[in-house]
């Protein structure tokens, strides 16, 4: 599901299937403004059209500057690295894709890129996008079936196996991938259906240049494949298949986009420039928002940066509970993490409704634990497979009486493992800057005391390295969803896939959810999905905590910006931003 593309694969990582109805939900926050209403006051009952300000009420030219809260340290979304929230809203102006998600949280098809894309045969299932005439690149080359097949190599499994995606879930079910009508006509056929066949080729896991790809190696070759995967990631983007393109980069200092002027699209941008400024502490986010240096902010929200943002007049903000949510996980390359009672025993102290009473629940109180891995209160396959574990209750003895009955001695004090090993402190991670998940860990590391467990909290300023690498024990995060669930079952939990940075493997859940996403009947596919959710939380491997907010914050003079709860965030439609000539 993004963004993790959280993914996306957070700050919150996006998923490349977690780019993953509507903006209502609200999340006890709405339209805030210093005037009445503000810009975002009708944003809960119509997402997709709040703060509308059609072209003719837009200036032409003029800087929209927006607060990244990350740096870009690789610029293919693809991959696990670059799996991150704010490299795929930086760079959703750049790339083209097949299907994003909308503000109402619903898969909507880019009518830029295509003029269809249907399921053509059952038997063998097959996908046929017509992909329009008038698609080019920023060079003049047009958008066509091999930047598709560029794609599909990288992800199917086969074609590169070291290329490090974010998954392939869905993509390795891909025979073939076959060019017609000059390359605008794009047919996948599939060894068996496809569920959530529209999560491919997305925002999440958008298209590259494959005639560019091709000036690093072979594309026929492994070794080509991968030598383009790493370009792509590594060099900031000279090309555009979107409405903007790459004017200026500066390392942890900003992304700075002008108008393509080869876009095919239907909008026009008005802007001259769109500016992604790194802003990682979120603390100087306001302040940026109040003296004008920023004019719209994505901010994860906190409890004095909304209160912050209330007292900065002609400023509109705007909360929702979408498909973002909070969650601890484990590294189960750890040795004594690999030992699943003293994962039960953890997460069966830790107290989910106090944590979010001490962090999100302050500003925002129609927060719940989440209690489903795979689905948000939203979707129709949600249910509680978590609370008849005890994980998340705050339920110490239990906790305790898990490890005693495990044969864990120190209990309470200094635990030593079953095999006569003092378990060592375990290092806990989060994104620099997020007072939100320095909380979090904090009170981690408390109910770990009440076990006898020490914790080491460090931050780390770049979360698709720390979590690709495994440096870390214990890390919290948020994943970004989509609304392909069967997709992003596939991406975060398979035992193979990239986005499973803690290696849990569980070949029976893996059976279930590789079948759930080739069921062609959903009740059948929600109810495996559901079971494999059953093995994933007795296995005490993530937790949820909660459905996590997102805000957005404008400048009440900038038209067309919204809140969108997704892995395609905040700059899903760029091309319509622009400055309005009164507010």
């Amino acid at each position: 599901m993004r963004r993790t593309r959280a993914a996306s694969l957070a700050a919150t990582v996006a998923a490349a299937a977690l780019v993953l109805a509507a903006c209502g939900g609200g999340g006890g926050g709405g339209s805030q403004d210093a005037s009445e209403g503000g810009v975002f006051a009708d944003c809960a009952t119509s997402p997709n059209t709040c703060n509308s300000a059609p072209a003719d009420q837009l200036q032409q030219g003029g800087t929209v500057t927006v607060a990244s809260e990350k740096n870009i340290d690789n610029w293919n979304v693809i991959s696990s690295e670059g799996n991150v929230d704010w490299t795929g809203m930086a760079t959703k102006p750049l790339v083209p894709y097949t299907f994003y998600t909308a503000p109402d949280l619903k898969s909507t098809m880019n009518t830029d890129l295509l003029a269809s894309a249907d399921v053509t045969s059952d038997s063998p299932f097959t996908v046929t996008y017509k992909i329009k005439p008038e698609a080019v690149w920023n060079d003049g080359t047009p958008i066509a079936a091999d930047d598709f097949v560029l794609n599909w190599k990288w992800q199917n499994g086969r074609d590169c196996p070291e290329c490090e995606t974010a998954g392939n879930g869905g993509y390795d079910l891909v025979t073939s991938l076959v060019g017609s009508d000059g390359g605008k006509t794009v047919t996948a056929t599939f060894s068996k259906p496809y569920t959530d066949w529209q999560s491919l080729f997305g925002s999440s896991a958008p298209l590259y240049p494959a005639h560019i790809g091709a000036k690093q190696g072979d594309l026929n070759t492994p070794a080509g494949v991968k030598a383009a995967f790493d370009y792509f990631g590594s060099t900031p983007p000279n090309w555009s298949g979107g409405p903007f393109q790459v004017q200026n980069w500066q390392n942890n200092v900003a992304l700075t986009l002008v108008p393509n002027p080869k876009w095919y699209g239907a909008t026009k941008p008005k802007l001259d420039q769109l500016v992604f400024r790194i802003i990682t502490d979120a603390t100087q986010e306001p302040l940026a928002l109040q003296n004008n240096e920023v004019q719209v902010l994505f901010p994860q929200p906190q409890v004095d940066l909304v209160s912050q943002l209330q007292q900065i007049p002609n400023v509109s903000q705007f909360q929702n509970q979408g498909l973002t949510w909070e969650h601890f996980d484990f590294n189960l390359q750890n040795k004594f993490l690999a030992d699943k009672a003293l994962r039960q025993a953890l997460f069966t102290a830790v107290n989910r409704q106090e944590i979010i009473d001490k962090t999100v629940g302050q500003f925002n109180k129609d927060i719940k634990p989440l209690n489903n891995h795979m689905f948000i209160p939203q979707q129709d396959g949600y249910q509680d497979n978590i609370a008849a574990t005890g994980q998340g209750s705050g339920d110490v003895e239990k906790a305790k009486k898990i490890l005693t009955d495990a044969g864990y001695t120190g209990v309470g004090t200094a635990l030593v493992a079953p095999d006569g090993q003092p378990v060592p402190a375990l290092r806990m991670r989060y994104t620099t800057g997020n007072a939100v998940r320095q909380n979090e860990c904090e009170l981690f590391a408390g109910y770990a005391k009440q076990l006898g467990v020490n914790i080491d909290i460090s931050t780390t300023d770049s979360l698709g390295d720390t979590t690709s690498s495994g440096d870390y024990d214990v890390i919290v995060f948020g994943w970004i969803q989509s609304p392909y669930p069967f997709n992003g079952a596939q991406q975060l939990w398979l035992s193979n896939s990239g986005s499973n940075y803690g290696k849990y493997q569980n070949p029976a859940m893996d059976q279930l959810i590789n079948e759930a996403a080739a069921s062609t009947d959903p009740a059948d596919a929600t109810a495996k999905l559901n079971q494999a959710d059953e093995m994933l939380s007795a296995d005490a491997y993530v937790l949820p905590l909660y459905q996590k907010p997102t805000l957005a914050a404008v400048q009440n003079n900038i038209g067309n910006v919204r809140n969108n709860s997704s892995l395609d965030g905040i700059s899903y439609n760029t091309s319509e931003w622009g400055i309005k000539t009164s507010s």
